[in-house]
């Protein structure tokens, strides 16, 4: 007798029980790390209990302009923090990497807090950013570790799975927003989750993957979509719901790096929001490994560090041909 799938049970597959009061209860998750000498929580709302990790490289050369990464972690909008492990750990080594600040963002998690609520914080994030920047220069409040040692100008945002998904999103919202002294040069999907009611291609081909399966993907996201609306919400599916508006919008995006691997089953979303983008005039670079999985880079450390090379390369490219005058 063949064993079940893994995907045959989502909510045991993904560790969590739905409360009746719509609440999760998430029963394994990675262990939670405090900073280190390499980072500190600086808190960026306490109502909704968000605040941003901020990492530091060692070892960083004197008289110094680093350049900005503002991050947002996965976990398919219910999971994980940026306190988790794997994503403490990649973005500590990806500060000494890419010689560059990195501002990991604690976002709120679904189904408590349902879509766009991760968004909301996301561009809070940005903005506090932005309000940083200013402070520094008009001899305002500005964080010790950002006032002197940065490059306002040289500013970055990147997310992996839901992260990366997040950061498509944030950028849609803060494309007319006056960002100024910080410049936005690139954006980095990496992996970036979305979906669609009709399944792509990879998806049905990977049903049954041990990382996403089809039906914990589809859990997913009816824990974290709005109530009342399915996975060809905008949300979810930009392909098939972007409208007039949002089509302008990403017309406008900085330069973007969109990094896949072919054992995905989310990779042909993943191409197609690059061909979409594309299709709208925006610089896009993309990498697509035939080997890896969901999230490899966490736990494979040869695909870790193809992924900060690539990283690293897209931030070199962008810098050296200056930032997108819109963001």
């Amino acid at each position: 007798m063949e064993a079940p799938p893994p995907s045959s049970d989502p909510y045991k597959f993904l560790n969590i029980t739905l409360n009746s009061d719509g609440s999760l209860t998430r029963h394994r998750e990675f262990p939670k790390l405090p900073p280190t000498e390499q980072s500190k929580d600086i808190p960026l709302n306490q109502t909704n209990n968000t605040f941003i990790r901020i990492f530091k490289p060692r070892n960083i050369p004197p008289e110094s302009k680093l350049p900005i990464l503002v991050y947002f972690h996965g976990g398919g909008f219910i999971l994980y923090s940026a306190a988790s492990a794997p994503f403490h750990e990649s973005c500590t080594k990806m500060a000494d990497r890419l010689q560059t600040i990195i501002l990991s963002v604690e976002y709120r998690l679904a189904p408590e807090h349902r879509l766009p609520a991760a968004y909301e914080d996301a561009v809070e994030a940005v903005l506090w950013l932005r309000d940083q920047a200013r402070g520094a220069i008009n001899g305002g409040d500005c964080d010790t570790w950002l006032k002197d040692g940065v490059d306002f100008s040289k500013c970055f945002v990147m997310g992996s799975s839901s992260g990366g998904n997040i950061v498509y999103n944030v950028a849609l919202r803060v494309v007319d927003t006056d960002l100024t002294p910080v410049k936005i040069q690139g954006l980095i999907m990496n992996q970036a989750f979305f979906g669609g009611v009709e399944p792509s291609d990879s998806e049905s081909r990977l049903k049954d993957d041990k990382i996403c399966p089809l039906p914990a993907t589809h859990l997913l996201w009816s824990l974290c979509l709005p109530d009342g609306v399915d996975r060809d919400h905008v949300y979810c599916n930009p392909i098939k719901s972007s409208g007039p508006n949002e089509k302008e919008k990403m017309g406008r995006f900085p330069s973007t790096l969109i990094n896949g691997y072919g054992g995905d089953p989310l990779v042909d979303r993943q191409r197609h929001v690059a061909e979409m983008l594309k299709a709208r005039g925006v610089h896009v670079e993309t990498r697509f490994d035939k080997d890896g999985f969901h999230a490899c880079e966490l736990f494979d450390g040869n695909k870790a560090k193809a992924l900060y090379e690539t990283v690293e390369a897209f931030m070199k490219s962008c810098s050296s041909t200056g930032p997108s005058p819109n963001m």
